[in-house]
């Protein structure tokens, strides 16, 4: 890094320099940083937007308050990268998201100043409550707690649970602070709106408002309701805090999230208020990089990019969204019974060519999963055929509503379940490894995951056919593997609980994958044939459930290794799955089974291809893993 471009941020060493810098260095810093983020981001990705729209909010934060004394909780993250570099990662920051460096959220034990883990929406002002309390019972009490939440975070139910619970316990010294950089909440963010909060926010009027409050409870207690009334009514003029006032906030807003001079006094008169206090700021979604200005949603969260164009770097290929989403369109359009939900990742989930056809049959619920697995409950029970699109990760949310509101009912959803698998850079918050083991274990469900975008459409075709049960389909992040058979392209239904042999398993060894583990299969079969002179058997085990228990038996009456391939948890998945079948027929004395897939740890962030490369989740993994195992049973190396 050529520090020699960065006057100020080149000097900064902490938090405490901050406190001397004058009102142009601050600005100056903030430019800086801007274009340190935009400068690294550039070569590995990342929420450049959002990040982008934070500067001088984070200055403000730091300069005003004493982290991490004074705890500081982010929501999601994806705002966070100032704090990141004007805490204590500026020289480290060059390594985002890439294996080994620093994490691209907020992650406890990355630094003292990061107090939470956080990767999922809506988070932060229960966190924040908790660890208020927990000041609170500890006797530090002159603590500060302050929780930075997005306006999109308020669609997340949890998020108005912490606000409810705030506003009965009232805490002293608690601080939200609302970024308002997309939903447009408030539109009166101007010179007048900003000198009423500065006046508003300031000791002298606090202290007063405490004063007559407390005087006409002593003396009249009917007066405080009156007084109270007409406070909202004048505030209601000019303000939309009137929600937060009822939940038991002082409100203070809305004022511009990127003028630091009004932030940094904002924040120094909200000090002094007792009580809870709920700070709504303005800001600009890609503040200061116009590529990013100019399209918020896509540079949410981008990969590695041009600077001075911010055009991506990576040639674009085809994904297994885009591949989800064109048969979904081309099955609506024969179905008009066909529903989509998604809950605020429309782009993402393929879905945005489905919302332009088909705009009375698309819902986009925001950030509540919880609510769209029930939404989706409702609209089975009327007949529709809904298609609830989750990224596996954040599916986790709803599993209570899954079981209770879905399962239990035998209601015939079907779960398109997107980047299952390991995602890449966004690490262990965003991994989709789990969901084969937690939807396993439920009654009435049948859980698939296809072997290219032919086998997907095909499984969705079937998911879509039957109206009897839940139908959950999984499929990975990145490009898809579009036809590894040269398979017709139009729909046919497949056998719910059929696997499918792709290589002959009269052999020692057959090699039983699941989702896009059998393409890795299949050059690994190629490359034990020519390398080692091994014939092996592969399956493609296209449902996990039901297992397609009679082509298991046969498999297991005829070799002497079976190896399990799966991008999910080897606890409960495709590995438990076989062992428990093997189990009940009493095979397990006669077959080895071995298991390939993510071990009993949380797996950490870097390029999605050198992490399966670690986990032998790759072609090369699997020979490395079937070679070992022949030679431990000597079954064909002495």
């Amino acid at each position: 890094m050529n520090w020699e471009n960065y006057n100020i941020l080149n000097r900064y060493r902490s938090p405490e320099d901050l406190k001397s810098l004058s009102k142009e260095e601050l600005e100056k810093l903030a430019q800086e940083v801007r274009r340190y983020i935009i400068e690294v981001t550039s070569k590995t990705g990342g929420h450049v937007g959002p990040s982008l729209g934070a500067v001088e909010l984070t200055i403000a934060l730091l300069k005003v308050f004493n982290p991490p004394k004074d705890a500081v909780v982010w929501d999601v993250g994806h705002q966070a990268y100032a704090w990141k570099i004007l805490t204590d990662r500026k020289e480290k920051f060059p390594t985002l998201r890439q294996y080994g460096g620093i994490s691209g959220f907020i992650k406890r034990g990355e630094s003292p100043y990061d107090l939470f883990t956080v990767g999922h929406s809506s988070t932060s002002i229960s966190a924040a409550l908790g660890i208020r309390k927990g000041k609170d019972l500890l006797g530090k009490k002159e603590d500060f707690v302050i929780a930075v939440v997005g306006d999109g975070a308020l669609t997340g139910g949890e998020a108005w649970e912490g606000l409810n619970n705030t506003g009965q316990l009232r805490p002293n010294r608690f601080i939200v602070v609302l970024n308002d950089n997309e939903m447009s909440i408030s539109p009166n963010v101007g010179a007048i709106s900003n000198y009423l909060n500065k006046v508003y926010s300031g000791k002298v009027v606090q202290e007063f408002r405490q004063r007559i409050k407390k005087l006409l409870e002593k003396r009249f207690g009917f007066g405080l309701r009156i007084m109270k009334l007409l406070e909202e009514f004048a505030k209601g003029l000019i303000s939309p805090g009137i929600l937060f006032e009822e939940l038991g906030f002082n409100y203070i807003g809305v004022i511009d999230g990127h003028n630091i001079p009004l932030l940094v006094q904002t924040l120094e008169n909200v000090k002094n208020i007792e009580g809870p206090v709920l700070l709504h700021i303005k800001t600009v979604k890609g503040k200061g990089y116009k590529p990013a200005e100019e399209n918020p949603i896509k540079w949410h969260g981008v990969g590695p990019y041009k600077l001075e164009t911010g055009k991506s770097s990576k040639k674009k290929k085809r994904t297994w969204s885009q591949a989800f989403g064109e048969a979904l369109v081309e099955l609506a359009q024969r179905d008009e019974r066909i529903v989509a939900i998604t809950p605020a990742m429309k782009d993402g989930s393929g879905l945005t060519e489905f919302a332009k056809k088909f705009p009375e049959r698309f819902f986009d619920v925001g950030i509540a999963e919880q609510h769209a697995a029930t939404f989706s409950a409702g609209l089975a029970t009327q007949g529709l055929k809904p298609v609830l699109c989750y990224y596996s990760t954040f599916m986790q949310r709803a599993y209570d509503q899954i079981i209770h509101d879905i399962a239990l009912q035998d209601l015939p959803v079907v779960l398109a379940i997107d980047r299952a698998g390991l995602v890449g850079e966004d690490g262990p918050t965003h991994h989709g490894v789990f969901d084969l083991s937690f939807l396993r274990c439920v009654p009435n469900m049948v859980i698939s995951a296809p072997k290219d975008e032919v086998e997907l459409r095909n499984l969705l075709y079937t998911a879509l056919k039957q109206n009897s049960f839940p139908f959950a389909i999984r499929y990975p992040r990145g490009e898809v593997v579009e036809n590894l058979l040269g398979e017709d392209k139009e729909f046919r239904e497949i056998p719910i609980g059929s696997w499918e042999v792709l290589r002959d398993f009269n052999s020692k060894v057959v090699i039983v994958a699941v989702g896009i583990a059998v393409s890795w299969s299949l050059k690994a079969y190629e490359l034990l044939k020519g390398n080692y002179g091994l014939e092996v058997g592969v399956v493609n085990a296209r449902f996990v459930k039901p297992l397609d228990r009679g082509l298991l038996k046969e498999i297991a009456q005829t070799c002497e290794v079976i190896v399990t391939v799966e991008e999910n948890t080897l606890k409960g998945g495709l590995f438990g799955a076989v062992l428990e079948e093997l189990s009940e027929m009493d095979f397990l004395k006669k077959v080895k089974v071995k298991g390939i897939g993510i071990p009993d740890r949380f797996v950490t962030h870097g390029k999605q291809n050198l992490l399966r490369e670690k986990l032998n989740l790759s072609p090369e993994g699997i020979v490395k893993v079937v070679v070992q195992t022949l030679k431990q049973t000597k079954t064909f190396f002495p």
